[in-house]
């Protein structure tokens, strides 16, 4: 462990973006808290890195629980002694147009990709203000500044992670960094839960080019990596060939 490692909480860690992390700020040395639903993947990317020389713990967690997210927070804050930096990565992304009316799926997105967020800030904040700092990552998407047919809801998701985090700055007077990461196409397993026909056709055209998971995690790491005086406020990442 370097004199700069960072303990680091991350949700969703189980599969894409959030494992894609995990790896990559366990490589610079950081200690991992994972959080996800899927307990046996969480179980085999703690081991991984472990056994790499790293250090990562993990706990089931359900973002759409906000007592769920406390007690996450918190074993993360019992185990480790503090917490520097907690990655808002879960998210979810059922694609539709908004006459089809998938009411649940609208539910589900503000759910996971609103909810979470907010229940992450509300949990690690008093804990980052108690030991005298940290830094709030909200995962959003290029989403979250330009809107697409089919994505409306998803979008405004998005959009509001992208005001939550932009408000939390400037609440933070400068005590807690928060860094917006906003990724284009990204190989993960986002698009698998989209159910809706019409979007499920239309993505396979809008996913033919793709960035790894892992060109993310950089990103996200380069801002971790900034010394406490310096917060890079909105990152935002796409293939080189994507012109959304």
């Amino acid at each position: 462990m370097t004199s700069a490692a960072k303990v680091v909480a991350v949700t969703g860690a189980s599969s894409g973006i959030g494992e894609a992390t995990a790896r990559r700020l366990a490589a610079d040395g950081h200690r991992l808290f994972l959080g996800a639903r899927r307990t046996d993947r969480l179980d085999a990317l703690t081991e991984e890195i472990e056994s790499a020389g790293g250090t990562a713990a993990f706990q089931r967690l359900d973002v759409t629980d906000a007592a769920d997210v406390r007690a996450f927070v918190s074993a993360a804050h019992e185990r480790f002694g503090r917490l520097d930096v907690l990655v808002n990565n879960a998210g979810v992304m059922p694609l539709s147009p908004l006459a089809a009316l998938r009411v649940e799926e609208w539910d589900r997105m503000i759910d996971v990709n609103v909810r979470g967020v907010l229940y992450g800030i509300a949990a690690a904040l008093p804990v980052m203000r108690a030991q005298g700092g940290g830094h709030v990552v909200n995962v959003a998407s290029v989403g979250a500044y330009q809107v697409s047919p089919t994505a409306a809801v998803y979008c405004a998701t998005k959009f509001a992670v992208r005001a939550i985090s932009e408000g939390l700055r400037q609440e933070s007077d400068g005590d807690v960094r928060v860094t917006l990461v906003s990724p284009g196409v990204t190989g993960s397993e986002l698009a698998d839960g989209i159910a809706d026909p019409v979007a499920k056709e239309a993505m396979v055209a809008y996913r033919a080019v793709a960035m790894p998971a892992a060109a993310v995690a950089d990103a996200l790491a380069y801002a971790v990596s900034q010394p406490s005086g310096v917060d890079v406020n909105e990152i935002v990442v796409r293939p080189a060939a994507s012109v959304a």
